[in-house]
C-alpha cells in the first residue's frame, strides 16, 4: 500500500507539452495538456465513444461521466496528474492521463473515439506522457488492461519499452519503464517514418484536387494550375472553385464548378487536395472551408507571407495552426507545386506548364525559380522524374518529409534536393542517412554564407557553421555540390548507371587531348585513371563499341569515361545521323557488359546526348541481373537493395490524353496495381556531357558514395570502457546543476577542478594548474608538481595565444621561475589581469584540440583539429555527430588538412593516434550519455608517440532538453 502522497500546489499550465503529430494515415492531430476549460469538450468526446470501449476504460458499464469525473477528468496539477488530449478541429478524438501512485510511478489510462482508433493516436499519446512523466520525475508505468481489450494491450507491447505483465484479478496488469531504450527509440522513428511518408504519399496521389482561385476568363494562377492538372492526363476528379462565379456557370475548362469546397462535398464527392491560389488575405477562409469538409491537404501558391516581412511571418504561423487545427498538411505558402508521374496519377498540380517525362529521379526544391531551371535542365538532358515537389516557404512539409516518403518510394532511385535552410539538421541528417543507405541523395545548398536563413524561412536559430553542416551531411552519405548544374550532372549518371566498385577509370576516345584533358580531372578527383586508348579521329562507331565492351570487360577496370568529338565520314564531313548510330554503338556494349558506370564526353555531335538519354536496350542492373523482358513503353531499374522496381522508359512522354474526370474505384484500382508492380527487366541511358571536368565530377561523387555505402554496410561500433563510471557522474552533474544558479541561455561553467574531476569518471586524464597569484605561490605549486614546469597565463584575452608571449615552458628552478614570472607579470600585466598558473611539464608532440558542443538544431557534434592557426584562422577543423564509433574516430582525426602532421611529417615520428581515437570516443561517450553536458573544449591535447596530455578542459552543463530530435515524435512550430 503506497504512502498517500503530499498534494502539489497549481502548476502553471506547460505550454511546452504542446505538439503537432503526425498519425498513421498521414492526417495530423494536436497533442496538448487538458484543462478545466475543456469541460464541455470532454463530455462531446465521451458521448461519441462506443459502450464497449467505456467498457475497456472502466472495466464496467459508463454511459456518461458524472460531474464529479468531469472535474477530476479536466483539474490537473501537472505533477502528480496530467492528463492530455488529441484535438482535431479543436474536439477530442483520444486522452490519456496517469496518477502518480508512488514516488516514481504512477498509472496510466487511455481512451480512443472509435472512428478514430487504429490510426496511432494511442501510440503518439504514450509517446508523450512518457516524456511528460519522465520531465516530472516518474520513471515507471502501470496499466490495467482487460484481456479482450487486445488493441491498448499491443499499444503498450509494441512500444519498446522494457516491460512486465502478470495476469491478476480478471486484468492484465503492465508495468513498464519510462527509460528510452533502443528499441522504444527504433519503434518510435519507425512509426515517424511510415506517418510522415503516408502524409506525402496522401498529397502526391490524390483521387480529386480542387483548384481554388480559377478565373471566370483565361489566364491567371489558378487557372493555369487546372490547365495544367488537365494536360498531365490526371486520373482523378478535378473542380474548378472561385466563390465569384456566377449562377449558371456548371464548368471552366472541363472541371465542374462552385464557389467553395464545402459545395464540392454537399454533392457527395470528396476532395482530397486542394491547390489555393488567391491572395493571402482570402486563404484563411479557403482554409475554414477544406477543413470543415474533409480536405488532406493544401498546395498554396497564393505568396505574401514571411517572405514579405515580419507581419506576413505571422499569418503564415496563423496559417499553419490553422490548417493543423484540421488535421491538413501543407506546401507552401508561396509555392510552385508538385507533380507525381506514375502511370497511375499523371498529377501536375503545379504552375509547370509541361509535364517532365516519367523517370526515376525525386526533385524537391525550395525555391520556384530554381524548381523551373531544374525542369528544364534535366528536360534538355532527357531525364524522367518520378516527383516534383517546390515547397516555397516550407512552413509545415519540408526536404525532411519527403526522404521519409522517398525511402521506401519503389518509383524513386535517386533524391535531389535544393535546400537555402535546414530548419533542423539532426533529423536531416538522420534521415539522409537512412535513406543514403538505400539509395543515392545529392543536396545543393543555397544561402550558405549569408549568415542568416532566406526571406520566408522561419527556421530555428543555429550556430553550426556551414562547414560543420557539410561535414556532418558526408557523415550521413549525403552527395554534396555546389551547383545545381553539379545536381543535374550527379543525379543523371546516379539514375542511369550502377555504382562503380572502385575508383579505377578506364578513359577511351578518338581525341588525344581530350581524353588527356579527361585524365587530368581523375587525378584532380582522386580517381585513379588508367592511360588513356586513343582511337584517333579515324574511329568509327563500331570502333567505339568494341573498345567499350574490351574496358568493361577488364577486371582492372571500374568505369568508363568516353569522349568523343565529332568525325568525318565518307563524304569528307560529319554526317547527319552520326550521333545517333555512335549512340547505339555505345548502348550496345554497355548492354552486354558486366554492370559498370558508363559516361560520355562529347564535343559538339548533334543528337549524341538526346540518342544516348532514349534508353532501347535491356541491361543488368546495380544489384543483380533482369527477372524479366520488359513489354512496351516500360523498363526497369533495381531498387537500393539490389531488387528490380517497374519503371518508364527515357523515351516514354506524359499521357496527355486522359480527362479530368473517372470514377474513383477506377483510380483506386489503378493505385493499387501501381503499389504492387511485378519486378521486370530495366533499360537504362547513358549520361553525356559538354566538358569533362563535369563528368569526372560526377563519377567522383559516384565513386565515394559508393565508397560510403560500403563501410556504412559495416558500420563502426561505439566501444565500451571498463573505467567509465556512468552513474557517478550522473549524480556529479545532478548535484552541480542542483546547487548553483543556471544561467537559462549560457548554461553552468564548471571551475577547473569540477571539469577535471567529472571528465575523470571518464577516463580523461586532465593536467591539473595550479593558481599563481603571486611569485612565492608559484614556487610552491612548482615544488609540489616537480620542475621542470611552466607558467602559463590564463586570462581570456591571452589563453592559447604563445604568440603574445604568455607561456614560458622548460622552467627547471626557483630562480628560473621568478625571473619567468617577473616578465610575464612585465610584459602582459599585473597577476590579477594575467591569471598565471603553474603546470608540470608534458614530453614533446602535436597540439590538438577536442571539442564537443550541443547545437539546438544539429544536436551533440564531435569537433576536433590542430591548435592554433590551423583551426582558428584556417578553420581546418573536422566534425561528427555524437555518439561517434570507433570508424568514426579514426576518420575525423585523418579528414583534416593538416593530418600528415601526425602521421610523420617530412620525417617526424608519427604520434600516439590512437590513444587520440581513445580520447574522442570517451567525450563522445560523455556528451551522449549525459545531454546536460552541453559543450566540453580540450586544449590544448599534446600528442607525443606514446599516449598524449590533456593541458586544459572547459566543461559546461545545462539542464537537458526533453523535447528535441531523441523526444517524442512531433512537427516542427517554427
Amino acid at each position: 500500500m503506497q504512502p498517500p502522497l503530499e498534494e502539489n500546489p497549481h502548476q502553471e499550465y506547460p505550454a511546452h507539452w504542446e505538439a503537432d503529430v503526425v498519425l498513421r494515415d498521414g492526417g495530423t492531430a494536436r497533442i496538448r495538456p487538458i484543462t478545466a476549460e475543456d469541460a464541455d469538450r470532454l463530455v462531446s468526446f465521451y458521448e461519441l465513444v462506443s459502450p464497449e470501449s467505456k467498457y475497456y476504460r472502466f472495466f464496467a458499464p459508463y454511459p456518461r461521466l458524472s460531474a464529479k469525473d468531469v472535474h477530476r477528468f479536466t483539474h490537473h496539477d501537472y505533477v502528480d496528474r496530467v492528463g492530455l488530449a488529441a484535438t482535431v478541429g479543436g474536439e477530442f478524438i483520444a486522452t490519456v492521463r496517469y496518477d502518480r501512485t508512488g514516488a516514481h510511478e504512477a498509472e496510466v489510462a487511455f481512451l480512443v473515439q472509435d472512428a478514430h482508433q487504429g490510426r496511432g493516436v494511442a501510440s503518439a499519446l504514450l509517446e508523450h506522457i512518457a516524456a511528460v512523466a519522465r520531465e516530472r520525475e516518474v520513471s515507471r508505468f502501470t496499466a490495467e488492461v482487460l484481456p479482450a481489450n487486445n488493441k491498448m494491450i499491443k499499444v503498450f507491447t509494441d512500444a519498446g519499452y522494457e516491460q512486465r505483465r502478470s495476469f491478476e484479478d480478471g486484468s492484465v496488469h503492465l508495468t513498464f519503464d519510462l527509460e528510452p531504450t533502443e528499441a522504444s527509440l527504433a519503434v518510435q522513428r519507425a512509426r515517424e517514418q511510415r506517418a510522415e511518408a503516408r502524409s506525402v504519399q496522401r498529397l502526391l496521389a490524390p483521387r480529386s484536387v480542387a483548384v481554388v482561385g480559377v478565373g471566370r476568363t483565361p489566364g491567371g494562377v489558378g487557372r493555369a494550375v487546372l490547365r495544367n492538372l488537365h494536360g498531365s492526363g490526371f486520373t482523378g476528379r478535378t473542380y474548378a472553385v472561385n466563390r465569384a462565379f456566377p449562377d449558371g456557370l456548371t464548368e471552366v475548362d472541363g472541371a465542374p464548378a462552385h464557389r467553395s469546397v464545402a459545395s464540392v462535398a454537399a454533392t457527395g464527392d470528396a476532395v482530397d487536395l486542394v491547390v489555393v491560389a488567391v491572395p493571402a488575405a482570402q486563404v484563411s477562409d479557403v482554409v475554414d472551408d477544406c477543413g470543415a469538409s474533409g480536405v488532406q491537404g493544401l498546395v498554396v501558391i497564393s505568396a505574401g507571407y514571411a517572405e514579405s516581412g515580419p507581419e506576413g511571418l505571422l499569418h503564415q504561423r496563423q496559417l499553419l495552426r490553422r490548417a493543423r487545427s484540421y488535421g491538413m498538411r501543407i506546401i507552401g505558402p508561396n509555392a510552385f507545386g508538385l507533380i507525381n508521374t506514375a502511370e497511375a496519377v499523371r498529377l501536375n498540380a503545379s504552375l509547370a506548364p509541361e509535364s517532365p517525362a516519367r523517370g526515376r529521379i525525386g526533385l524537391f526544391t525550395q525555391s520556384g525559380a530554381i524548381g523551373i531551371a531544374l525542369l528544364s535542365a534535366l528536360h534538355r538532358r532527357g531525364a524522367g522524374l518520378s516527383s516534383f515537389i517546390s515547397a516555397g516557404n516550407r512552413a509545415d512539409l519540408s526536404g525532411n518529409d519527403f526522404l521519409q516518403y522517398w525511402h521506401d518510394d519503389p518509383d524513386t532511385d535517386v533524391a535531389l534536393l535544393y535546400l537555402e535552410s535546414i530548419g533542423n539538421p539532426r533529423k536531416f541528417t538522420r534521415l539522409a542517412r537512412r535513406t543514403a543507405a538505400v539509395k543515392p541523395v545529392v543536396v545543393v545548398k543555397g544561402a550558405r554564407h549569408s549568415g542568416s536563413a532566406p526571406p520566408g524561412h522561419a527556421v530555428p536559430v543555429t550556430r553550426v557553421p556551414d562547414a560543420t553542416v557539410s561535414a556532418l551531411l558526408r557523415q550521413a552519405g549525403v552527395i554534396r555540390v555546389d551547383t545545381v548544374t553539379e545536381l543535374v550532372d550527379a543525379g543523371l549518371l546516379l539514375a542511369d548507371q550502377p555504382l562503380p566498385a572502385g575508383p579505377r577509370v578506364a578513359i577511351l576516345g578518338n581525341s588525344e587531348s581530350l581524353g588527356l584533358l579527361t585524365y587530368d580531372a581523375c587525378l584532380t578527383e582522386r580517381l585513379r585513371p588508367l592511360p588513356p586508348v586513343d582511337l584517333t579521329t579515324d574511329a568509327a562507331p563500331q570502333d567505339f563499341r568494341d573498345a567499350l565492351g574490351r574496358a568493361l570487360a577488364d577486371d582492372g577496370c571500374d568505369a568508363v569515361l568516353i569522349t568523343a568529338i565529332p568525325w568525318v565520314g565518307e563524304n569528307g564531313v560529319t554526317e547527319s545521323g552520326d550521333g545517333e548510330v555512335l549512340a547505339a554503338a555505345l548502348r550496345e556494349a554497355a548492354a552486354d557488359g558486366p554492370a559498370k558506370p558508363v559516361a560520355v564526353v562529347h564535343l559538339e555531335i548533334g543528337g549524341l546526348a538526346e540518342a544516348l538519354a532514349a534508353a532501347t536496350g535491356t541491361v543488368r542492373g546495380r544489384g543483380g541481373t533482369a527477372a524479366a523482358t520488359a513489354g512496351p513503353g516500360t523498363a526497369t531499374a533495381p531498387d537500393s537493395a539490389g531488387g528490380e522496381v517497374q519503371r518508364a522508359g527515357r523515351a516514354e512522354t506524359a499521357d496527355t490524353a486522359g480527362t479530368s474526370t473517372g470514377t474513383a474505384d477506377t483510380a483506386d484500382s489503378a493505385r493499387a496495381a501501381a503499389t504492387a508492380t511485378p519486378p521486370v527487366a530495366r533499360t537504362r541511358g547513358i549520361p553525356a556531357y559538354p566538358a569533362a571536368e563535369r563528368a569526372v565530377r560526377a563519377l567522383a561523387q559516384a565513386v565515394r558514395y559508393a565508397q560510403w555505402r560500403r563501410e556504412a554496410a559495416e558500420p563502426g561500433r561505439v566501444p565500451e570502457y571498463d573505467d567509465i563510471d556512468e552513474s557517478a557522474a550522473a549524480g556529479r552533474i545532478e548535484a552541480l546543476l542542483a546547487t548553483t544558479r543556471v544561467d537559462v541561455t549560457r548554461g553552468l561553467a564548471l571551475s577547473p577542478d569540477d571539469a577535471r574531476e567529472l571528465l575523470g569518471l571518464y577516463g580523461i586524464r586532465v593536467l591539473p594548474a595550479r593558481p599563481a597569484p603571486d611569485a612565492d605561490t608559484a614556487v610552491a605549486a612548482a615544488e609540489h608538481l616537480g620542475y621542470p614546469v611552466a607558467l602559463k597565463a590564463t586570462a581570456p584575452h591571452l589563453r592559447h595565444r604563445p604568440d603574445l608571449g604568455g607561456v614560458r615552458l622548460d622552467i627547471a628552478s626557483e630562480a628560473g621561475l621568478r625571473r619567468a614570472y617577473a616578465e610575464l607579470s612585465a610584459e602582459l600585466g599585473s597577476p590579477a589581469e594575467v591569471r598565471p598558473v603553474v603546470q608540470s611539464m608534458v614530453g614533446r608532440g602535436v597540439d590538438t584540440v577536442v571539442r564537443s558542443a550541443i547545437d539546438p538544431a544539429a544536436g551533440a557534434v564531435l569537433s576536433f583539429g590542430l591548435a592554433g592557426a590551423p583551426s582558428e584562422l584556417l578553420g581546418d577543423t573536422a566534425h561528427r555527430l555524437v555518439p561517434a564509433t570507433d570508424r568514426d574516430a579514426a576518420e575525423l582525426i585523418r579528414s583534416i588538412r593538416t593530418a600528415p602532421l601526425l602521421f610523420g611529417w617530412r620525417g617526424s615520428a608519427p604520434v600516439d593516434t590512437g590513444a587520440l581515437e581513445e580520447l574522442l570516443l570517451r567525450v563522445s561517450r560523455l556528451v551522449d550519455d549525459h545531454p546536460e553536458v552541453v559543450s566540453v573544449a580540450l586544449e590544448p591535447v599534446v600528442v607525443g608517440q606514446n599516449g598524449l596530455s590533456v593541458l586544459g578542459a572547459a566543461v559546461r552543463l545545462a539542464p537537458a532538453n526533453a523535447l528535441g530530435d531523441l523526444g517524442p515524435r512531433r512537427l516542427p512550430s517554427y
